[in-house]
């Protein structure tokens, strides 16, 4: 292994000290990146949940793209039996396990780290990555908050590290085929996108606060939320649902549809005017400690009148469109509309009830034969990899400045229902118009030493 690290000797930061979490440690940037047969160490942080999909990802790769999931990281250590089990029976390999990340970080042969923890630790564990040179992937959400996602995507650029977002759509060829086509004029000018999650969610119940199990670092858990007390309802996944860790749908599934209706739009801004409402309903707060809406809608207007909007629907609904969407977008342009479903899409003119373009179909008059190519799947987690070795953001499917820009809109969707108004904001500062209130939502308050900071 002595020679394995060739590939890092340039940094932008030399052997200079970084402190990240209250420890110091030698940052450094790949400016240089190994080559495609050196072996490439991962941890994955957050195993339970989504962190399996990851898992599985990185293990699938051992042979692919000599790839070795080096570590496992959890708060709760109750997930590493089974999950150490996985990577064994995949790899042949024991992973090293630790709760805490920053030993991760501290770990000089470790190349990269992918992030599935609950959303708010998402900014401070990339920044702390960044800063001890690892390259990240993060899931979705990518930010809790708008100054949170700032500071990550400046993190990424000054230590010159590679931050892939886990919006997995832009992987699929399906979805690339339906952009690349709603790009080129397919439905004409698209004036609106709309977003759809319609999960039927019902209550997981409410319990008395309690102390944490033995397996679990509460504290630690919690890193930048204002200390709480324990409770089974609010943490592992559930964390979704309360103000404190979460938001709701809007902010879980819901990033998903932001980005693909983002990038229908071809829009790279932030939206003027934003306006969103709901409620709970069906569930009553005596059966439920559930705070976010499971019911509701987002409107979204860019300065140059085009619409985006979301909803969510957590009770019971049928599909909408003739793809029957249940999770899924569609876009409305001047000569006609496009509904997309997975990697499923069909485009029809007008009008029309039959589609004259989309996934596996053959039009009458295509604009261009790759359109009517059927979906496929591409892997995110591949396309990852594959940047690090190149070292050129442009390589990332979504790189964290997109994540970024999705992750702002249920992010701004959310202070807009929390105000309970329609607010005005300023895509160049960052900030509401003449609205304290709702700035104030822009960050929040964090405990030392989880604390997120203005200069990465």
């Amino acid at each position: 292994m002595t020679n394995r690290r060739d590939f890092i000797r340039k940094s932008a930061l030399g052997t200079a000290a970084v402190a990240i979490g209250g420890m110091k440690l030698s940052a450094r940037s790949y400016n240089s990146i190994q080559g495609a047969n050196d072996r490439l160490a991962v941890a994955v942080i957050g195993i339970g949940g989504q962190g399996g999909t990851h898992i599985r990802s990185f293990c699938g790769m051992k042979t692919t793209k000599n790839v070795w999931l080096k570590t496992l990281c959890d708060a709760d250590e109750k997930f590493f039996p089974d999950k150490v089990k996985t990577v064994q029976s995949m790899t042949g390999e024991a992973p090293q396990t630790v709760w805490d990340m920053r030993r991760v970080f501290e770990d000089k042969e470790i190349d990269a780290v992918s992030f599935a923890t609950p959303n708010f630790w998402h900014a401070l564990g990339t920044i702390w990555a960044c800063q001890a040179g690892k390259h990240v992937y993060v899931e979705k959400p990518a930010t809790y908050g708008i100054f949170e996602g700032r500071k990550m995507v400046e993190a990424s650029r000054k230590y010159n590290v590679r931050v892939q977002t886990g919006l997995q759509n832009r992987s699929i060829r399906g979805v690339q085929e339906a952009m690349k086509f709603l790009h080129s004029g397919g439905i004409g000018e698209v004036y609106m996108a709309k977003g759809n999650c319609y999960k039927p969610r019902d209550s997981f119940g409410i319990a008395k606060d309690s102390e944490p199990p033995a397996t679990l670092h509460y504290d630690y858990w919690l890193g930048p939320c204002q200390w709480q007390p324990y409770n089974e309802k609010r943490v592992h996944y559930n964390w979704h649902w309360h103000w404190a860790t979460g938001g709701g749908d809007t902010a879980n599934q819901g990033p998903h549809q932001f980005d693909v209706a983002r990038w229908g739009l071809n829009k790279n801004e932030h939206p003027y005017e934003i306006y969103s409402m709901g409620n709970i309903f069906g569930i009553k707060p005596e059966e439920c400690s559930q705070e976010t809406p499971n019911t509701q809608t987002s409107v979204f207007k860019y300065k140059d009148g085009k619409i985006l909007e979301f909803e969510t629907r957590g009770r019971f609904t049928n599909g909408e469109s003739s793809l029957n969407i249940l999770i899924g977008n569609t876009f409305y342009g001047t000569d006609g509309y496009l509904e997309l479903d997975g990697g499923t899409w069909k485009a029809f003119r007008k009008r029309e009830r039959e589609p004259f373009a989309g996934s596996g179909i053959v039009s009458d008059k295509p604009a261009d034969p790759t359109f009517m190519a059927p979906p496929g799947g591409g892997s995110h987690y591949a396309n990852f990899i594959d940047a690090i070795r190149s070292g050129r953001n442009e390589d990332l499917n979504c790189d964290i400045l997109e994540g970024y820009m999705s992750a702002a809109l249920p992010a701004l969707a959310n202070i807009s229902y929390r105000v309970g108004r329609r607010l005005f904001f300023d895509g160049a500062t960052e900030k509401f118009i003449k609205d304290k209130a709702a700035d104030k939502l822009l960050t929040r308050e964090y405990r030392e030493p989880y604390v997120v900071p203005k200069v990465v």
